[in-house]
């Protein structure tokens, strides 16, 4: 069986950016309760673009493990966070000024972010900054092709290039 898919791109970086992505999700397609996406972001962020992200790629039928719907009260946060990591097929990272500024405290985020790397299954979205300031933070993370939501490659256009990724 040959596997056929297209990825609405605009640029020749994308193409190399997601590529290996949609490799590695389909050699873990045929694992049991996965979703697609782990939605690493800062917890400033949880009501505004990751909520955003989050909500865009629901729409056009992604599996996201958003810590806004997945974490039940009363449960351990870190220990659910590990679960969503171990149950997800890759993970986006949301590179806004608030996860800039989290990533250098060290938090929850920091965490998510070294799993993430290690696994080398990952896409950094950038938001509201630029690979050049993650640079600062995080070179390891700002080494990888990610995309960047600019007012001509808006957050909706890159849900929807990450969907086609991830849709198996």
């Amino acid at each position: 069986m040959v596997a056929c898919w297209f990825i609405r791109v605009d640029t020749p970086a994308e193409v190399q950016t997601l590529t290996p992505i949609r490799d590695t999700v389909e050699q873990r397609a045929s694992l049991p309760d996965l979703r697609d996406i782990f939605l690493c972001h800062a917890w400033d962020d949880r009501q505004g673009a990751a909520k955003q992200l989050h909500d865009l790629l629901e729409a056009r039928g992604v599996k996201v493990w958003f810590s806004e719907k997945d974490v039940a009260l009363g449960t351990s946060l870190l220990r659910e966070i590990d679960k969503g990591l171990a149950k997800s097929r890759i993970g986006i990272v949301l590179v806004t000024p608030a996860l800039l500024s989290r990533l250098k405290g060290e938090g929850i985020a920091d965490k998510e972010l070294s799993v993430l790397l290690a696994r080398d299954q990952l896409v950094p979205v950038a938001h509201g900054t630029t690979f050049e300031a993650l640079r600062d933070v995080s070179p390891m993370l700002a080494s990888r092709s990610g995309l960047t939501v600019t007012a001509e490659n808006t957050m909706a256009m890159v849900a929807a290039k990450l969907a086609e990724v991830v849709t198996v």
